[in-house]
């Protein structure tokens, strides 16, 4: 169990890391990171939607979806709570602290859209949980507990994406970079590095 348990944590926060080696989430990860603060904002909150999220929709889809027939719905039930999650979040976060609201703007309740969020959901809809972590032996199967943990370690994995980015830009800010490479250039050619760095867990 403590094998599984590593492998899960491993895979979601590293070697399967949803932004950097999935590429799920770009939009946030390119538009939130210019502070490590709102970047760290910005990671909270989706791995919060996320455990939510799968909270809600895991149950959904294997106790009501299922036996009724009507999987291929999963979609839309799915963006439709979601949605509701995060304007439940999105509500929260305007009346606790209005000065992180404001600096989210616009990508806060983009979250609803944020496929990483929705990429989870669908991922963990397997009967084996070999299906979703690499190199776990099959036999061993999925349910809310191991959907619960890889939803909170692929949240942590956006997180820790989020924060590093954050950390790089804060630096290049300082730096003397060529005009013509500035912005958005030197973003790019920042985050292809981190995804060669993570892409190495996954040859582990």
């Amino acid at each position: 169990m403590a094998a599984t348990i590593l492998l899960i944590v491993i895979s979601a926060v590293f070697s399967q890391n949803f932004i950097l080696v999935k590429f799920l989430g770009i939009c946030p990860f390119l538009g939130v990171s210019k502070k490590v603060n709102s970047a760290l904002s910005m990671g909270i909150a989706v791995t919060l939607v996320m455990v939510l999220a799968t909270l809600v929709t895991w149950p959904l889809y294997t106790y009501i979806m299922v036996p009724l027939g009507i999987e291929y719905l999963e979609i839309i039930f799915f963006i439709f709570v979601i949605a509701a999650l995060v304007q439940m979040l999105e509500k929260i976060i305007e009346k606790l602290s209005p000065a992180l609201y404001r600096s989210m703007g616009i990508y806060l309740p983009l979250i609803t859209t944020n496929c990483a969020i929705l990429g989870v959901a669908e991922l963990l809809l397997v009967a084996d949980l070999a299906g979703v972590v690499p190199g776990l032996e099959a036999g061993i199967a999925m349910n809310l507990g191991f959907a619960l943990l890889y939803a909170l370690c692929a949240g942590i994995g956006f997180t820790l994406a989020m924060v590093l980015m954050g950390g790089v830009r804060e630096k290049l800010e300082k730096l003397p970079v060529a005009k013509c490479m500035k912005g958005f250039p030197v973003t790019m050619v920042a985050a292809s590095f981190m995804a060669m760095a993570f892409y190495v867990f996954s040859l582990l």
